[in-house]
């Protein structure tokens, strides 16, 4: 019988996913944070998706060099001059207005994730902070309790890197091989789902859905990486990855961004087979940086079963660590009575 994870750490719509992705990025681009690059990137990926048909502007007839909008047809629509806009891609954003922020998202036809990031990325051109350490590693005690009391249904608290900081019973059950290969990591790192989709062949069985699972992975570290662009763990990581896997890099250099915070979610479990399930992510006001997310099956379903089953199966594996843990290091045999 496969076994459940000893080792805990207490404390996935993509923006633009029918636009062209981007050239392989560069070294710079993937593990420097450099916030002119990142803005130039950005803007023209999201110019490069649209048509002139499409925002109601006349082609003009010929061949076009590159794809999509160019630069004086979105200051057209924005409402600003050319060279105003080209400075703007540019890189030059400190000190935008908001109201000329919003006027590039809507002629960009940016969506919520997208225009959050936009202004993210603003918002960070504008003070010089040096590189610090913020993602949070540990998660107060009465989160933890919650967390824990939820007994029905599999829940996790995460930071914006997707450490899973604090999870419960049924959560260790479900991501199980996430958990798997903890006690092999030197370096003492949480457990990480960026991590285990690039880097752990597991991921493509686990996760029915692996495509889409990794584009979520790769579009919430760069919505957090528009948010906190100076955070040395969080760069750490998209260094890593972007190191080891090419299947990251490319979707890194795709600039795409989201906001993770209902869907379903599809998981072939080792143990108990293919689940379906619902998940809820809510940022934690009193927590900035950290999301709870919870999963449930509609009832009545298959998935719900699989629920039921996966709960006996970690009651009984945990029932059985305890016991080991409860039994006499050195068991007397018939010879020494």
């Amino acid at each position: 019988m496969q076994r459940p994870p000893t080792r805990v750490w207490e404390g996935g719509s993509i923006g633009g996913t029918s636009s062209t992705p981007l050239a392989r990025a560069n070294r710079r681009s993937v593990i420097g944070v450099d916030n002119r690059a990142e803005i130039r990137q950005f803007l023209a990926s999201r110019r490069a998706r649209l048509t002139p048909e499409q925002v109601g502007l006349p082609s003009g007839g010929g061949k076009r060099r590159v794809p999509g909008l160019r630069r004086e047809e979105v200051a057209v629509l924005a409402g600003v001059s050319t060279d105003w806009y080209i400075r703007l891609e540019k890189g030059y954003i400190s000190g935008v207005s908001a109201d000329v922020l919003d006027a590039v998202a809507r002629a960009l036809r940016l969506d919520d994730a997208e225009r959050a990031y936009l202004f993210d990325l603003a918002a960070a051109a504008r003070p010089a902070r040096a590189p610090r350490s913020r993602n949070r590693t540990q998660v107060r005690s009465s989160l933890q309790r919650i967390v824990e009391s939820m007994i029905t249904a599999p829940a996790f608290v995460r930071n914006g890197r997707l450490d899973l900081l604090a999870i419960n019973s049924l959560g260790r059950a479900l991501y199980a091989p996430v958990f798997d290969d903890l006690t092999s990591d030197a370096l003492g790192r949480p457990a990480n789902l960026a991590r285990f989709n690039f880097l752990d062949p597991r991921a493509r069985d686990f996760y029915p859905d692996w495509d889409n699972a990794a584009h979520t992975s790769v579009a919430l570290l760069r919505t957090e990486a528009g948010r906190d662009p100076h955070n040395r763990d969080l760069t750490a990581l998209i260094g890593e990855l972007a190191t080891r896997s090419d299947e990251f890099r490319t979707r890194w250099a795709a600039h795409n961004v989201r906001l993770h915070h209902c869907g379903t979610k599809a998981f072939q479990h080792p143990v108990v087979g293919r689940l379906e399930l619902a998940f809820d992510a809510m940022d934690l006001p009193a927590d900035p940086g950290l999301t709870l997310t919870a999963y449930t099956a509609e009832p009545g379903s298959p998935s719900e079963d699989g629920l039921r089953l996966l709960a006996s199966w970690a009651a009984t594996v945990a029932s059985t660590d305890t016991s080991r843990a409860d039994a006499p290091e050195n068991t007397p045999t018939s010879k020494d009575q």
